[in-house]
């Protein structure tokens, strides 16, 4: 029996071929990570112009995420149902209606509200590219397109800082968001062109099913959240992971600014090192997993040696107060950088079929997390403050917070025994 929406097969490209769609993705991605983490190099003039509080400023940069987490769980459907040049298509408009809505807003409720539509834009970036990856290229070639896709996502937020702070006094913040639509309109173009389609082919019914059970499973997302895999990884995504790309998008500019004593323009510079220092992780990580992996040493395995180090950097830069800089968050950033494996150990524990589900759930957790990590930390800085702390020690009390809830998901990572 044919099931009524067939799922394709893997469909092997050649190395040209891969290389041009991974240029398309990439340069999509490119954009979205710009626009994700350019809040932090806006932060001093939007704060100025709408007279943002700290919350006001965590809420602005979390509405893109939780646009971005918002739109996951159907994505993953879609994903597996449509493929990823159609539906990253569709999703990119919504990105440049977003980045266009933003240059007019006359308000904070204006905003917010086109941050959050170019979270939704933007949403298919990444699981687009790695849900084509998943089916398009062998195992070693996919963790290494993984780990280069999030190389390319520090590219854009490296020219988030200092690019953009050289920029504004040129053509002032609204018309930078004019450039960025025609930007995500170009890689719109690139993927149109060089993406294959989605050539639906019917899979197997997997043993034990009947093939009234395999459509039924192939439908939703039960597989996914009964994994215990995804459940191993999941506190980690969302608290650790989160949390990083958090204070790397967001909190670690105001730090260098409120604690620190940088100006802006410091800063900015500041953030560009710390994003050119996850450029070359990243890229790193990229050269050397494939032969890690012949090696024995699993996602999992590096993911527990790694997440210590990165927790005890966090607790050194928390304890050192104005006297952490960007060096201090860069460091934290690029030992934290071992999660990013998390992805596709979770997306190859899925059967092809339910590798767009799989890495949208995943990502849901991820963005989730960063969104109540942005918005959170906002908060509980406020809240100290409101208490009587000074300003240096309102964040670093939030920030303590914080790593309490990283060591707590790392000690659940490390008590479930699954593998994937």
């Amino acid at each position: 029996m044919t099931p009524r929406n067939a799922i394709p097969l893997p469909d092997r490209l050649g190395a040209g071929a891969a290389t041009l769609v991974f240029l398309a993705f990439a340069a999509a991605y490119f954009v979205s990570a710009l626009l994700r983490a350019i809040t932090a190099t806006l932060a001093p003039v939007l704060t100025q112009e709408f007279a943002l509080q700290a919350r006001d400023l965590g809420l602005l940069a979390g509405g893109y995420f939780l646009g971005f987490a918002a739109v996951q769980l159907p994505l993953g459907t879609w994903l597996d149902r449509h493929g990823p040049k159609r539906v990253i298509l569709w999703f990119l408009s919504l990105a440049v209606i977003g980045c266009l809505a933003f240059s007019a807003a006359s308000s904070f409720t204006g905003l917010l509200t086109a941050r959050v539509l170019l979270g939704m834009g933007v949403g298919a970036c990444l699981m687009a590219a790695l849900t084509g990856y998943r089916r398009w290229f062998d195992a070693a070639t996919l963790l290494r397109t993984n780990s280069w896709m999030l190389m390319t996502g520090s590219l854009g937020m490296l020219a988030s800082t200092l690019p953009v702070q050289w920029l504004m006094p040129l053509t002032g913040w609204r018309a930078l968001f004019w450039l960025l639509a025609g930007l995500v309109v170009l890689s719109m173009a690139a993927i149109a062109w060089v993406v294959p389609g989605w050539r639906a082919t019917a899979l197997p019914v997997p043993a034990g099913l009947s093939p009234e059970s395999a459509i039924h499973e192939e439908a939703g997302y039960a597989p996914i959240w009964r994994s215990r895999y995804f459940h191993k990884m999941a506190p980690l995504a969302f608290f650790n992971y989160g949390g990083m790309v958090a204070i790397q998008t967001l909190w670690a500019g105001p730090w260098m600014v409120r604690v620190t004593g940088n100006t802006p323009l410091e800063s900015a510079t500041g953030l560009f090192w710390i994003n050119a220092s996850m450029l070359v992780t990243f890229w790193s990580w990229g050269m050397v997993n494939p032969h890690l992996a012949r090696r024995g040493w699993s996602a999992a395995r590096l993911i527990a040696w790694g997440v210590p180090l990165s927790l005890a950097v966090l607790a050194f830069n928390i304890f050192a107060g104005t006297a952490t800089g960007w060096l201090g968050w860069a460091l934290f950033c690029v030992t934290s950088s071992v999660l990013g494996l998390a992805q596709p150990a979770v997306g190859m524990s899925f059967r092809a079929s339910l590798a767009g589900r799989a890495l949208s759930a995943f990502n849901l957790v991820i963005f989730a997390g960063v969104f109540v990590a942005q918005w959170g930390l906002g908060l509980l800085m406020d809240g100290f403050a409101a208490m009587g702390l000074a300003q240096v020690a309102s964040f670093q009390a939030a920030m303590a917070v914080y790593l309490c809830c990283g060591i707590a998901a790392y000690g659940y990572f490390v008590s479930v025994n699954a593998d994937n």
